[in-house]
């Protein structure tokens, strides 16, 4: 119950919505035990007028008069019971949005150490099938559960009223039913977990498995690839029939000791009416109340079943909110820039997870603008050392260093390679560059402030990035090109794209910025793909910009437009490059090479060039594989 205390607690912004559905549940309550006494007065008034004891026509005048009355209670109880309804509704969608944005948000702040380690489908299972669990048990608890509450409670009191013992029976039957059902809890629920574990890897297979689905029919693995996800719900159902093996031998237990009190009950009403204690009146009056607190017994399976699986799923989500990032920028605060409505704001201001108040800057803020993690300015301007690396050290989690007291400085403006074996820790510089994750020793510094003292969101605002990989989103050409400034204007969009050699295949679209790419820019080149991500970078216009690999996975042809764009985009710059292919930083200014996570060389192309180590070794397999493609191509033009 802690954890459906916690989901309260978490949503406490609903309560308005507690109340009016508190409200309408005593106005149905009430509704609901004044329709026995009418139809027990009915049924005393019937009775003396076939007696004797009453005139027929005074009978039938006080009957009209009881049905009246009973009509309106019912138009009454029905329209309680349909604003509690909506209400009940509302606020469960309510609480879906708040769970919603909240995991959303918490997702986007925690450290990338934490997607590494899980997939993706995992991650959007547990959103849904949590979120989902946790909505739908509220529903049906603000729709039936104060109106059973206050059903039962009515009823203890006016059975108190007429017999002691019956008030007793009843009372006896809610603590011993709410005991078995803890009993019956404890195993459920873990049963559940591991049920609700199989489901999200299952879901996480399903998502990666769409997304590569190239992959698996290129290789002819749709068979395995099913046996796999076949396996996993396989699995949830042997767990179900332990599940519900347990929960429905526990439920005849509730169930027969229910019946047992019920017995008594009944038992206590018949004898009383033939005693004539009761009259016929009170024996239909009292049968009806047990009717009425009978029912929401017995329905109360329904909602302890709804609320076990609300706390097993509440308790993945929480897991997840209670993960503390590394560092955490404002997201209300640049949310609020944007002048949200005061309702969205709502959602994502909680009181439970911990925030702290870093400011976040505007896009295409200038060195000088950095500010640190309580929003201070922070001066940077003399600073002639934009990057700085300072006996680092780094490994992934608890496996070995992946870096080894890494030491080097970029002085603004400069253009600094990357070399060496893949695996060598190159890409890893530039996450450590973002803050993506905190070192295990030395100091990483921008414009000569220790990255952990900067503002996360001012951090990477400084730095653009070019990945290997474009990494687009579906949506259109303009969305993308803009997405560090959605409000850029239409001059600064295409000014970038030219700037980037992509507006001229741009324009050939039909709808030019508008063109829908399809997700990840499916509908799109590697190439046309990989200048819209320098376009987004050039638009960024950030002062230190990393290229990783960027042209790597490009053919020749494609790798010189994007060329093309990537010297527009270094111009006066602090620039690092990370390249396999050599040809595209022989203009650098410096090369660092890596070796085995450590620094090997440095210096000028020319220098490394005739040092025999990693870069010139490099270096000559290149050219030998360009002499044997010059030999292989003037064959081919002899013999043809």
């Amino acid at each position: 119950m802690r954890q459906l205390g916690r989901i309260i607690t978490f949503t406490k912004k609903l309560t308005p919505y507690y109340i009016l559905i508190v409200v309408a549940s005593v106005f149905v309550t009430a509704a609901n035990i004044v329709v026995p006494f009418i139809i027990g007065r009915a049924t005393d008034t019937a009775v003396d007028a076939v007696s004797g004891a009453t005139p027929v026509n005074a009978a039938i005048t006080t009957a009209l008069w009881l049905a009246a009355a009973f009509l309106a209670i019912d138009i009454f109880s029905t329209v309680a019971s349909s604003i509690g309804g909506y209400f009940g509704d509302v606020m469960s969608q309510k609480m879906r949005a708040i769970l919603s944005v909240r995991y959303y948000e918490k997702l986007l702040t925690l450290p990338q150490s934490y997607f590494d380690g899980e997939l993706t489908g995992t991650i959007t299972s547990r959103l849904n099938r949590s979120i989902m669990e946790v909505t739908n048990f509220a529903k049906s608890f603000a729709n039936s559960f104060f109106t059973t509450l206050l059903t039962v409670v009515a009823v203890l009191i006016v059975s108190a009223i007429y017999s002691p013992w019956l008030a007793i029976l009843l009372a006896i039957i809610f603590p011993v039913y709410l005991w078995l059902t803890a009993l019956t809890s404890r195993r459920w629920q873990r049963l559940e977990g591991q049920k609700n574990e199989q489901i999200d890897l299952a879901g996480g297979r399903f998502t990666e498995v769409v997304g590569q689905i190239r992959v698996v029919k290129s290789f002819v693995q749709e068979l395995r690839e099913l046996k796999i996800f076949t396996r996993r719900y396989a699995r949830t159902v042997d767990v179900t029939r332990d599940q519900s093996t347990h929960w429905h031998w526990m439920d005849f237990a509730r169930r027969a000791f229910m019946s047992l009190v019920f017995f008594g009950i009944y038992a206590i009403i018949f004898v009383n009416t033939a005693r004539g204690t009761f009259s016929v009146g009170d024996m239909v009056l009292l049968i009806q109340l047990i009717a009425l607190a009978r029912q929401p017994i017995q329905s109360m399976s329904f909602i302890v079943d709804t609320a076990q699986h609300a706390i097993a799923g509440s308790k993945d989500y929480f897991d997840v909110m209670a993960l503390i990032p590394h560092r955490r920028p404002a997201l209300a605060d640049s949310m609020s820039q944007e002048s949200l409505p005061e309702d969205l704001m709502d959602l994502i201001d909680d009181g439970e997870a911990t925030r702290t108040s870093e400011a976040s800057p505007t896009s295409g803020a200038r060195p000088s603008e950095l500010v640190d993690g309580e929003g201070n300015a922070v001066v940077v301007e003399n600073s002639d050392i934009a990057v700085a690396f300072d006996h680092v050290t780094f490994g992934y989690d608890d496996d070995p260093d992946v870096l080894s007291d890494i030491s080097f400085e970029i002085r603004r403006g400069e253009r600094v390679a990357f070399v060496g074996e893949s695996g060598g820790g190159k890409t890893t510089l530039t996450a450590l560059l973002l803050g993506l994750y905190p070192v295990r020793g030395g100091t990483v510094r921008v414009f000569g402030q220790d990255v952990s003292d900067i503002s996360v969101a001012a951090l990477r605002d400084s730095v653009g990035v070019v990945f290997q990989d474009a990494s687009l989103f579906s949506g259109t050409i303009r969305e993308n090109i803009s997405y560090a400034r959605p409000n850029a204007s239409e001059a600064e969009i295409v000014d970038a794209a030219t700037r980037a050699n992509a507006a001229k295949f741009i324009s050939s679209f039909h709808s030019g910025y508008e063109t829908l790419i399809g997700e990840r820019g499916l509908k799109l080149s590697g190439g046309q793909k990989q200048r819209i991500s320098v376009a987004r970078a050039i638009l960024k216009d950030a002062q230190i910009l990393v290229l990783d690999e960027a042209t790597s996975a490009l053919d020749t042809r494609a790798e010189r437009q994007v060329q093309a764009g990537l010297e527009s985009l270094m111009e006066d710059r602090t620039s690092l490059i990370i390249a396999h292919r050599l040809s595209t930083i022989a203009t650098v200014d410096r090369i660092i090479t890596l070796k085995d996570g450590r620094i090997d060389e440095v210096g000028t192309p020319a220098e490394l060039a005739e040092s025999g180590g990693i870069y010139a070794s490099l270096l000559a397999l290149q050219n030998e594989g360009t002499k044997k493609a010059r030999k292989s191509l003037k064959r081919y033009e002899i013999e043809h």
